[in-house]
C-alpha cells in the first residue's frame, strides 16, 4: 500500500524521537513541494512495493540534520539550486554513492565530481520579454544585460537571490572578477526598479509596462499559464535563450543527494536509481515543465515550443565554490538598493 506522509516541523520532531524504522521504506526530506514530487514517488512505490515518507521543509534542512547526527531517519535529501546542494555537502551531512546507473543516466556536468549529490532536472535562467516592445534578436547574451540600450527597462528579484547569485557565478566563471563587477553595476544601472517580488512578480511587471524585460526561470512559464490570473502575464511575453559570449545558456539543478545517516540505505539507491530513470525523468518533464538531464529524454510539449537550449556545460560544482565570491560582489556593488 502506498504510504507517502508530509509532516510538519512538530510532528518531525515526534517522528525522529519515536517510530522504529520498518524493514523497507525511505524516508525523503525535501526542499521541493510536495505536489512536485509526489507523483514520481507514488510511481516508485508502485513499482517497487517500496514505501516513501517524504517531508516537506521549508527551511533548516542542514540544521536539523545536524542536530539529529546519526539518528537521522533521512535517507535522501531533495532541493533546488546548486548552493543549496553545495550547502548539504560542505556541511558533511552527505555520503557519495558510486553507482553505475547514476553515472549512466547523469552527465558529468549535472553531478558532483566525488558523487556527492545527483541532478534530476535542470531549468535555464532566460529573458522574458515583451512581445510588443522587444525584438529578440536585442537581446541574446547575458553580457548584454548591461548595456545602456536597456537602462530603465530591466525587472529582477534580489540579486542576493540564490537563482541569480547562480548566474553570477556563472559571469565569474566565464569573465572573471573584475568584469564581472562592471557588469552587474551596468546591469543594476538598467533596472526599472528596485529588485523583489518572485521571477513571476517580474512577467507581471512587464504585462503591466513597468519594464520590458525581466530574468527568470524557464519552467515560471509553465506555472503561469496554469494559473488563470497568471496567465495573462505569459501570454504577453515570449522567452529567450541568452547564451554567455563563450558558452551556452544558464542553467541550475533540482538534486538529490543521500544523507550521511541512510538508515535504508540499500532502498534509498533504489530510489536514487528510479529518479535517474528515462521513466522518472520523462514524469518530471512532462508534470513541471523542467529539462531532463539525461538529454535523450524528450522534453514536454509546452517546453518543446520554446526555443531550443543550448546548455552552459560548465560543471554546477565549480559554480557553486563560486557562490561566495559572487555574493560579495553583488553586495560591493549594493545591487539590491
Amino acid at each position: 500500500m502506498l504510504k507517502v506522509v508530509h509532516y510538519g516541523l512538530s510532528a518531525l520532531l515526534l517522528a525522529t524521537a519515536a517510530a522504529p524504522s520498518v524493514a523497507q521504506e525511505v524516508n525523503v526530506y525535501s526542499y521541493r513541494q510536495p505536489e512536485l514530487i509526489d507523483p514520481i514517488l507514488h510511481a516508485f512505490t508502485e513499482k517497487t512495493g517500496i514505501p516513501v515518507n517524504s517531508v516537506y521543509m521549508a527551511e533548516g534542512m542542514v540544521e536539523r540534520l545536524k542536530a539529529e547526527g546519526a539518528r537521522s531517519p533521512a535517507d535522501l535529501v531533495m532541493t533546488v539550486d546548486i548552493s543549496r546542494l553545495a550547502e548539504l555537502v560542505n556541511a558533511g551531512v552527505t555520503q557519495p554513492v558510486d553507482d553505475a546507473v547514476l553515472d549512466q543516466q547523469i552527465p558529468e556536468f549535472y553531478r558532483d565530481p566525488n558523487n556527492q549529490w545527483f541532478g534530476l532536472t535542470s531549468r535555464a535562467r532566460v529573458i522574458y520579454a515583451s512581445k510588443d516592445r522587444v525584438d529578440p534578436s536585442e537581446i541574446t547574451t547575458y553580457e548584454d544585460l548591461a548595456s545602456p540600450k536597456w537602462k530603465g527597462r530591466i525587472c529582477t528579484r534580489a540579486g542576493t537571490d540564490a537563482y541569480n547569485v547562480a548566474l553570477v557565478a556563472a559571469m565569474i566563471h566565464h569573465h572573471g572578477e573584475e568584469y564581472t563587477k562592471t557588469w552587474l553595476s551596468g546591469l543594476k544601472d538598467n533596472l526599472a526598479k528596485k529588485p523583489q517580488g518572485n521571477d513571476r512578480s517580474q512577467v507581471k511587471s512587464i504585462w503591466a509596462g513597468e519594464c520590458d524585460i525581466s530574468i527568470g526561470n524557464t519552467y515560471y512559464m509553465g506555472l503561469m499559464l496554469k494559473d488563470p490570473e497568471q496567465k495573462q502575464w505569459a501570454e504577453s511575453v515570449q522567452l529567450v535563450f541568452p547564451v554567455f559570449e563563450d558558452g551556452g545558456t544558464h542553467v541550475n539543478v533540482s538534486g538529490v543527494a543521500m544523507t550521511k545517516a541512510a538508515p535504508h540505505r540499500e532502498d534509498a539507491v533504489k530510489l536514487l536509481e528510479f529518479l535517474a530513470s528515462d521513466e522518472a525523468q520523462a514524469l518530471y518533464a512532462e508534470l513541471n515543465n523542467e529539462y531532463p538531464v539525461d538529454p535523450s529524454v524528450p522534453v514536454s510539449a509546452l517546453v518543446a515550443s520554446w526555443p531550443t537550449l543550448t546548455p552552459d556545460d560548465v560543471n554546477l560544482a565549480e559554480l557553486a565554490a563560486l557562490r561566495p565570491d559572487a555574493l560579495r560582489l553583488v553586495e560591493e556593488v549594493d545591487f539590491d538598493g
